[in-house]
């Protein structure tokens, strides 16, 4: 009879499997030249995941917010909010949902109010626009773009994330601006403490 493997040993099989995760994503080639991020060791990177999982299910667990609105990134506690919701209700509920979450030790709420209601045809050219905007930060050595998410409605990207320093920052937007069909370009980002 096959015996299943005890608990822990799926603990430590996942947590292992997610430590090689994070370190094969930390590594990107050639970094704008200035002062260093602030670093995290891999039990902050783990803690972190963690609480971005923990608010995102919290989230989701809530019938009266519409949690695919939100995108939620979290570095040394600090959970970063963003993303088009359609009311402030939405976003106040969302804020304390998060507040409310194990490890949250801080909020930035980055969201948008949406203001006109966007067609099907909005959407599908928001998701293209999306995907546009991620493939040139991807193909720019000086932004680590895996740090940035990127968020578009009729037109207006968004962009959020904790990045290395104000050169990265100034480089995303720029990357972000000169993408065909971005109207304007919100910076959200902040630079990692």
């Amino acid at each position: 009879m096959n015996k299943l493997p005890s608990p822990w040993v799926t603990h430590l099989a996942l947590a292992g499997l997610l430590v090689t995760s994070l370190s094969a994503c930390g590594n990107k080639t050639a970094e704008t030249a200035s002062a260093p991020a602030a670093s995290t060791t891999v039990g902050n990177d783990i803690d972190d995941t963690v609480v971005t999982a923990r608010v995102k299910s919290a989230l989701m667990a809530n019938p009266k917010i519409n949690s695919y609105d939100f995108k939620v990134e979290t570095r040394k506690g600090e959970v970063m909010l963003s993303g088009f919701v359609d009311n402030q209700a939405q976003l106040d509920l969302a804020t304390s949902t998060t507040r409310d979450v194990e490890g949250v030790k801080t909020i930035q709420n980055n969201v948008t109010l949406k203001g006109a209601a966007a067609t099907v045809g909005n959407k599908v050219d928001d998701g293209i626009t999306t995907g546009k905007v991620r493939a040139a930060l991807l193909g720019d050595p000086g932004v680590k773009s895996v740090d940035i998410t990127v968020v578009t409605r009729i037109d207006e990207v968004q962009l959020s994330g904790f990045v290395d320093n104000q050169e990265q920052m100034n480089r995303a937007v720029e990357i972000a601006s000169n993408v065909p069909g971005v109207r304007t370009v919100s910076n959200h980002m902040q630079i990692k403490r």
